[in-house]
Protein backbone atom coordinates (compact mmCIF):
# COMPACT_ATOMS: atom_id res chain seq x y z
CA UNK A 1 0.00 0.00 0.00
CA UNK A 2 2.87 2.36 0.82
CA UNK A 3 4.46 1.46 -2.50
CA UNK A 4 1.26 2.40 -4.37
CA UNK A 5 1.01 5.66 -2.44
CA UNK A 6 4.57 6.59 -3.34
CA UNK A 7 3.89 5.83 -7.02
CA UNK A 8 0.78 8.04 -7.01
CA UNK A 9 2.70 10.87 -5.33
CA UNK A 10 5.55 10.52 -7.80
CA UNK A 11 3.13 10.68 -10.75
CA UNK A 12 1.38 13.72 -9.31
CA UNK A 13 -1.89 11.88 -8.76
CA UNK A 14 -2.47 13.30 -5.28
CA UNK A 15 -0.31 16.38 -4.75
CA UNK A 16 2.77 17.74 -6.41
CA UNK A 17 5.70 15.49 -5.48
CA UNK A 18 7.84 18.59 -4.93
CA UNK A 19 5.47 19.56 -2.12
CA UNK A 20 4.68 16.23 -0.55
CA UNK A 21 8.24 14.84 -0.90
CA UNK A 22 10.03 17.28 1.42
CA UNK A 23 7.10 17.11 3.84
CA UNK A 24 7.33 13.32 4.03
CA UNK A 25 11.11 13.63 4.37
CA UNK A 26 10.94 15.98 7.35
CA UNK A 27 8.02 14.18 8.99
CA UNK A 28 9.65 10.75 8.76
CA UNK A 29 12.92 12.03 10.19
CA UNK A 30 11.14 13.78 13.07
CA UNK A 31 9.14 10.65 13.95
CA UNK A 32 12.12 8.30 13.75
CA UNK A 33 14.38 10.63 15.77
CA UNK A 34 11.75 10.94 18.49
CA UNK A 35 11.34 7.17 18.56
CA UNK A 36 15.12 6.69 18.73
CA UNK A 37 15.50 9.09 21.64
CA UNK A 38 12.64 7.40 23.50
CA UNK A 39 14.05 3.91 23.06
CA UNK A 40 17.59 4.94 24.03
CA UNK A 41 16.29 6.79 27.11
CA UNK A 42 14.47 3.63 28.23
CA UNK A 43 17.62 1.56 27.72
CA UNK A 44 19.73 4.08 29.67
CA UNK A 45 17.37 3.93 32.64
CA UNK A 46 17.43 0.14 32.49
CA UNK A 47 21.23 0.06 32.38
CA UNK A 48 21.60 2.58 35.21
CA UNK A 49 19.86 0.13 37.56
CA UNK A 50 22.26 -2.73 36.75
CA UNK A 51 25.96 -2.33 37.48
CA UNK A 52 26.82 -5.43 35.45
CA UNK A 53 25.64 -3.66 32.27
CA UNK A 54 27.79 -0.54 32.72
CA UNK A 55 29.63 -1.37 29.47
CA UNK A 56 26.34 -1.03 27.56
CA UNK A 57 26.28 2.72 28.21
CA UNK A 58 29.35 3.08 25.97
CA UNK A 59 27.57 0.98 23.34
CA UNK A 60 24.53 3.28 23.40
CA UNK A 61 26.75 6.37 23.28
CA UNK A 62 28.43 5.01 20.13
CA UNK A 63 25.14 3.88 18.60
CA UNK A 64 23.24 7.16 19.04
CA UNK A 65 25.02 9.33 16.40
CA UNK A 66 25.19 6.38 14.00
CA UNK A 67 21.42 5.86 14.26
CA UNK A 68 20.84 9.56 13.61
CA UNK A 69 22.80 9.33 10.36
CA UNK A 70 20.93 6.14 9.37
CA UNK A 71 17.59 7.87 9.99
CA UNK A 72 18.60 10.83 7.82
CA UNK A 73 19.80 8.41 5.13
CA UNK A 74 16.46 6.58 5.20
CA UNK A 75 14.68 9.93 4.81
CA UNK A 76 16.87 10.75 1.79
CA UNK A 77 16.06 7.33 0.30
CA UNK A 78 12.34 7.95 0.83
CA UNK A 79 12.68 11.39 -0.77
CA UNK A 80 14.40 9.78 -3.75
CA UNK A 81 11.46 7.40 -4.15
CA UNK A 82 9.00 10.29 -3.93
CA UNK A 83 10.49 12.84 -6.33
CA UNK A 84 10.41 12.36 -10.13
CA UNK A 85 14.16 12.61 -10.68
CA UNK A 86 16.34 11.91 -13.68
CA UNK A 87 18.55 8.79 -13.69
CA UNK A 88 21.58 10.96 -13.01
CA UNK A 89 19.89 12.53 -9.98
CA UNK A 90 18.77 9.10 -8.78
CA UNK A 91 22.38 7.98 -8.96
CA UNK A 92 23.50 10.99 -6.91
CA UNK A 93 20.87 10.22 -4.25
CA UNK A 94 22.04 6.59 -4.13
CA UNK A 95 25.63 7.71 -3.61
CA UNK A 96 24.54 10.02 -0.77
CA UNK A 97 22.60 7.22 0.93
CA UNK A 98 25.49 4.76 0.63
CA UNK A 99 27.95 7.37 1.89
CA UNK A 100 25.73 8.13 4.88
CA UNK A 101 25.41 4.45 5.79
CA UNK A 102 29.17 3.92 5.54
CA UNK A 103 29.75 7.06 7.63
CA UNK A 104 27.38 5.73 10.29
CA UNK A 105 29.28 2.45 10.36
CA UNK A 106 32.64 4.25 10.62
CA UNK A 107 31.45 6.48 13.48
CA UNK A 108 29.98 3.53 15.38
CA UNK A 109 33.11 1.39 14.94
CA UNK A 110 35.45 4.26 15.84
CA UNK A 111 33.60 5.08 19.06
CA UNK A 112 33.34 1.44 20.11
CA UNK A 113 37.07 0.91 19.51
CA UNK A 114 37.96 4.12 21.37
CA UNK A 115 35.85 3.15 24.39
CA UNK A 116 37.29 -0.35 24.34
CA UNK A 117 40.85 1.02 24.32
CA UNK A 118 40.03 3.33 27.23
CA UNK A 119 38.69 0.43 29.28
CA UNK A 120 41.77 -1.66 28.50
CA UNK A 121 44.03 1.30 29.43
CA UNK A 122 42.46 1.47 32.89
CA UNK A 123 43.74 -2.05 33.57
CA UNK A 124 47.04 -1.87 31.70
CA UNK A 125 49.58 0.93 32.37
CA UNK A 126 51.44 -0.06 29.20
CA UNK A 127 48.38 0.65 27.03
CA UNK A 128 47.62 3.82 29.00
CA UNK A 129 51.01 5.29 28.13
CA UNK A 130 50.44 4.83 24.39
CA UNK A 131 46.66 5.36 24.42
CA UNK A 132 46.65 8.50 22.27
CA UNK A 133 48.80 6.97 19.56
CA UNK A 134 46.86 3.69 19.55
CA UNK A 135 43.53 5.48 19.27
CA UNK A 136 44.83 7.66 16.45
CA UNK A 137 46.22 4.68 14.53
CA UNK A 138 43.03 2.68 15.01
CA UNK A 139 40.91 5.62 13.86
CA UNK A 140 43.02 5.92 10.71
CA UNK A 141 42.52 2.21 9.96
CA UNK A 142 38.75 2.45 10.48
CA UNK A 143 38.43 5.53 8.27
CA UNK A 144 40.60 3.94 5.58
CA UNK A 145 38.52 0.76 5.54
CA UNK A 146 35.34 2.85 5.46
CA UNK A 147 36.57 4.74 2.39
CA UNK A 148 37.38 1.47 0.62
CA UNK A 149 33.92 0.07 1.43
CA UNK A 150 32.27 3.26 0.16
CA UNK A 151 34.21 3.26 -3.11
CA UNK A 152 33.47 -0.42 -3.68
CA UNK A 153 29.76 0.12 -2.91
CA UNK A 154 29.36 2.82 -5.56
CA UNK A 155 31.04 0.70 -8.21
CA UNK A 156 34.61 2.03 -8.16
CA UNK A 157 37.23 -0.72 -8.33
CA UNK A 158 39.50 -0.60 -5.31
CA UNK A 159 42.02 -3.20 -6.53
CA UNK A 160 44.32 -0.64 -8.22
CA UNK A 161 43.99 1.61 -5.18
CA UNK A 162 45.03 -1.18 -2.81
CA UNK A 163 48.02 -2.00 -5.02
CA UNK A 164 49.00 1.68 -5.11
CA UNK A 165 48.67 1.93 -1.34
CA UNK A 166 50.97 -1.07 -0.93
CA UNK A 167 53.67 0.39 -3.15
CA UNK A 168 53.24 3.84 -1.61
CA UNK A 169 53.43 2.46 1.92
CA UNK A 170 56.68 0.67 1.09
CA UNK A 171 58.17 3.86 -0.38
CA UNK A 172 57.10 5.90 2.64
CA UNK A 173 58.50 3.28 5.03
CA UNK A 174 61.88 3.34 3.28
CA UNK A 175 61.97 7.15 3.18
CA UNK A 176 61.00 7.47 6.84
CA UNK A 177 62.98 4.51 8.13
CA UNK A 178 64.81 6.42 10.88
CA UNK A 179 61.71 8.37 11.87
CA UNK A 180 59.62 5.19 12.10
CA UNK A 181 62.36 3.47 14.11
CA UNK A 182 62.30 6.34 16.60
CA UNK A 183 58.49 6.30 16.62
CA UNK A 184 58.21 2.61 17.46
CA UNK A 185 61.00 2.95 20.00
CA UNK A 186 59.03 5.83 21.51
CA UNK A 187 55.97 3.58 21.74
CA UNK A 188 58.11 1.04 23.58
CA UNK A 189 59.55 3.69 25.91
CA UNK A 190 56.12 5.08 26.78
CA UNK A 191 54.47 1.67 27.13
CA UNK A 192 57.26 -0.20 28.96
CA UNK A 193 58.48 2.89 30.90
CA UNK A 194 62.14 1.98 31.49
CA UNK A 195 62.60 5.73 32.05
CA UNK A 196 60.07 8.45 32.87
CA UNK A 197 60.11 12.19 33.29
CA UNK A 198 61.80 12.98 36.61
CA UNK A 199 64.04 9.90 36.66
CA UNK A 200 67.78 10.37 37.08
CA UNK A 201 69.64 8.21 34.55
CA UNK A 202 73.14 7.60 33.28
CA UNK A 203 73.55 6.90 29.58
CA UNK A 204 75.89 4.35 28.09
CA UNK A 205 78.02 7.20 26.73
CA UNK A 206 78.54 8.65 30.22
CA UNK A 207 76.06 11.53 30.28
CA UNK A 208 73.82 11.63 33.33
CA UNK A 209 70.93 13.82 34.41
CA UNK A 210 67.18 14.11 34.93
CA UNK A 211 64.77 13.00 32.21
CA UNK A 212 62.59 16.00 31.37
CA UNK A 213 60.55 14.57 28.49
CA UNK A 214 59.93 11.22 26.81
CA UNK A 215 58.45 11.95 23.38
CA UNK A 216 57.50 9.85 20.38
CA UNK A 217 60.77 10.64 18.57
CA UNK A 218 63.37 11.52 21.23
CA UNK A 219 64.03 11.77 24.94
CA UNK A 220 65.51 14.83 26.65
CA UNK A 221 67.93 14.58 29.57
CA UNK A 222 68.80 17.68 31.63
CA UNK A 223 72.35 17.26 32.94
CA UNK A 224 73.82 18.68 36.15
CA UNK A 225 75.71 21.37 34.20
CA UNK A 226 72.33 22.71 32.93
CA UNK A 227 72.89 21.38 29.40
CA UNK A 228 70.24 19.22 27.72
CA UNK A 229 71.04 16.01 25.84
CA UNK A 230 68.51 15.00 23.17
CA UNK A 231 68.70 11.24 22.55
CA UNK A 232 66.82 9.56 19.65
CA UNK A 233 64.51 6.91 21.06
CA UNK A 234 65.91 4.20 18.78
CA UNK A 235 69.39 4.71 20.27
CA UNK A 236 68.06 4.98 23.82
CA UNK A 237 66.00 1.79 23.52
CA UNK A 238 69.02 -0.10 22.20
CA UNK A 239 71.55 1.08 24.80
CA UNK A 240 72.35 0.23 28.41
CA UNK A 241 70.79 2.77 30.80
CA UNK A 242 71.48 3.07 34.51
CA UNK A 243 68.31 4.36 36.16
CA UNK A 244 68.98 5.67 39.65
CA UNK A 245 65.24 6.22 40.24
CA UNK A 246 64.19 2.57 39.90
CA UNK A 247 62.80 0.74 41.71
CA UNK A 248 62.56 3.88 43.86
CA UNK A 249 64.10 7.35 43.99
CA UNK A 250 65.91 6.62 47.27
CA UNK A 251 69.32 5.03 46.86
CA UNK A 252 72.37 3.99 48.86
CA UNK A 253 75.49 6.10 48.36
CA UNK A 254 78.78 4.27 48.90
CA UNK A 255 82.09 5.82 49.88
CA UNK A 256 85.50 4.11 49.98
CA UNK A 257 87.74 5.06 52.96
CA UNK A 258 91.07 3.79 54.32
CA UNK A 259 92.63 4.12 57.79
CA UNK A 260 96.14 3.50 59.07
CA UNK A 261 97.20 0.01 60.15
CA UNK A 262 97.88 1.32 63.65
CA UNK A 263 94.24 2.35 64.23
CA UNK A 264 91.82 0.48 66.49
CA UNK A 265 89.34 -0.89 63.95
CA UNK A 266 86.50 -1.22 66.46
CA UNK A 267 86.94 2.43 67.42
CA UNK A 268 87.09 3.44 63.75
CA UNK A 269 83.82 1.62 63.08
CA UNK A 270 82.13 3.21 66.09
CA UNK A 271 83.20 6.76 65.17
CA UNK A 272 82.38 6.35 61.49
CA UNK A 273 78.85 5.06 62.16
CA UNK A 274 78.24 7.83 64.71
CA UNK A 275 79.08 10.45 62.09
CA UNK A 276 76.96 8.67 59.47
CA UNK A 277 73.91 8.38 61.75
CA UNK A 278 74.21 11.99 62.82
CA UNK A 279 74.26 13.05 59.19
CA UNK A 280 71.26 10.83 58.36
CA UNK A 281 69.33 12.48 61.19
CA UNK A 282 70.02 16.13 60.38
CA UNK A 283 70.59 16.30 56.62
CA UNK A 284 67.68 17.38 54.39
CA UNK A 285 68.77 15.05 51.59
CA UNK A 286 68.96 11.91 53.74
CA UNK A 287 66.60 9.00 53.07
CA UNK A 288 64.11 8.49 55.87
CA UNK A 289 64.63 5.32 57.87
CA UNK A 290 67.90 4.34 56.19
CA UNK A 291 70.33 2.44 58.45
CA UNK A 292 73.93 3.41 57.69
CA UNK A 293 76.47 0.59 57.62
CA UNK A 294 80.16 -0.04 56.96
CA UNK A 295 82.25 -3.09 56.08
CA UNK A 296 86.02 -3.65 56.07
CA UNK A 297 87.18 -5.44 52.96
CA UNK A 298 90.86 -4.88 51.96
CA UNK A 299 94.37 -4.87 53.40
CA UNK A 300 95.83 -2.31 51.01
CA UNK A 301 99.45 -1.15 50.60
CA UNK A 302 99.24 1.61 53.20
CA UNK A 303 95.76 1.34 54.71
CA UNK A 304 92.93 -0.93 55.76
CA UNK A 305 90.03 -0.06 53.45
CA UNK A 306 86.30 -0.17 54.11
CA UNK A 307 83.05 0.99 52.49
CA UNK A 308 80.38 3.18 54.10
CA UNK A 309 76.80 3.24 52.79
CA UNK A 310 74.60 6.30 53.30
CA UNK A 311 70.95 6.76 52.31
CA UNK A 312 69.90 9.62 50.00
CA UNK A 313 66.48 10.71 48.75
CA UNK A 314 67.71 10.82 45.15
CA UNK A 315 70.90 10.94 43.11
CA UNK A 316 71.43 14.70 43.45
CA UNK A 317 70.90 14.52 47.21
CA UNK A 318 73.43 11.70 47.27
CA UNK A 319 76.13 14.03 45.92
CA UNK A 320 75.40 16.49 48.73
CA UNK A 321 75.29 13.71 51.35
CA UNK A 322 78.71 12.44 50.29
CA UNK A 323 80.13 15.99 50.37
CA UNK A 324 78.86 16.65 53.91
CA UNK A 325 79.94 13.24 55.19
CA UNK A 326 83.54 13.67 54.01
CA UNK A 327 83.84 17.01 55.82
CA UNK A 328 82.28 15.75 59.05
CA UNK A 329 84.26 12.51 59.07
CA UNK A 330 87.58 14.26 58.40
CA UNK A 331 86.95 16.65 61.27
CA UNK A 332 85.93 13.84 63.62
CA UNK A 333 88.93 11.67 62.67
CA UNK A 334 91.26 14.57 63.46
CA UNK A 335 89.71 15.02 66.90
CA UNK A 336 89.86 11.26 67.55
CA UNK A 337 93.45 11.04 66.18
CA UNK A 338 92.43 8.50 63.56
CA UNK A 339 94.89 8.66 60.70
CA UNK A 340 93.90 8.49 57.03
CA UNK A 341 97.22 7.52 55.38
CA UNK A 342 98.53 8.57 52.02
CA UNK A 343 100.72 6.34 49.83
CA UNK A 344 104.31 6.07 51.15
CA UNK A 345 107.36 4.11 50.00
CA UNK A 346 110.35 3.20 52.21
CA UNK A 347 113.75 2.99 50.47
CA UNK A 348 116.49 0.89 52.10
CA UNK A 349 120.16 1.37 51.06
CA UNK A 350 123.02 -0.99 51.97
CA UNK A 351 126.59 0.28 52.49
CA UNK A 352 127.62 -1.11 49.10
CA UNK A 353 124.75 0.76 47.46
CA UNK A 354 125.77 4.01 49.17
CA UNK A 355 129.40 3.61 47.98
CA UNK A 356 128.23 2.92 44.43
CA UNK A 357 126.00 5.99 44.45
CA UNK A 358 128.89 8.08 45.85
CA UNK A 359 131.25 6.92 43.11
CA UNK A 360 128.59 7.67 40.51
CA UNK A 361 128.08 11.20 41.81
CA UNK A 362 131.88 11.79 42.00
CA UNK A 363 132.32 10.64 38.42
CA UNK A 364 129.48 12.92 37.27
CA UNK A 365 131.17 15.88 39.03
CA UNK A 366 134.51 15.11 37.32
CA UNK A 367 132.82 14.90 33.94
CA UNK A 368 131.09 18.21 34.50
CA UNK A 369 134.35 19.94 35.57
CA UNK A 370 136.16 18.55 32.55
CA UNK A 371 133.44 19.87 30.26
CA UNK A 372 133.68 23.34 31.82
CA UNK A 373 137.50 23.44 31.50
CA UNK A 374 137.30 22.36 27.88
CA UNK A 375 134.79 25.07 27.15
CA UNK A 376 136.99 27.75 28.78
CA UNK A 377 140.03 26.69 26.76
Amino acid sequence: MLQQLLVQIRNGGILSPWVIGPAVFLLSIAILLAFKNLVLAVFRRYIAQRASLAWADSFIEALSPALTIVIVASGVALLDRTLPLSPRSDRAFDVVVVGALVLALVIFTDRICRRLMERVALRSPAVQGALGLLQGGLRGVVIGLGMLVFLDSIGISITPLIASLGVGSLAVALALQDTLANLFAGIYMIAEKPVEAGHFIKLETGEEGHVTRVGWRNTRVHMLNDATVVVPNSKLAGSVITNFSLPQHQLAVSLEIGVDYSCDLDRVEQVTLEVARELMTHSDGAAAGFESRMRYHTFADSSINFTVWLGARDFVSGVKIKHEFIKLLHKRYQSEEISIPFPRHTLEFTSETILSVGKMISQQDKNAAHARNKGTA
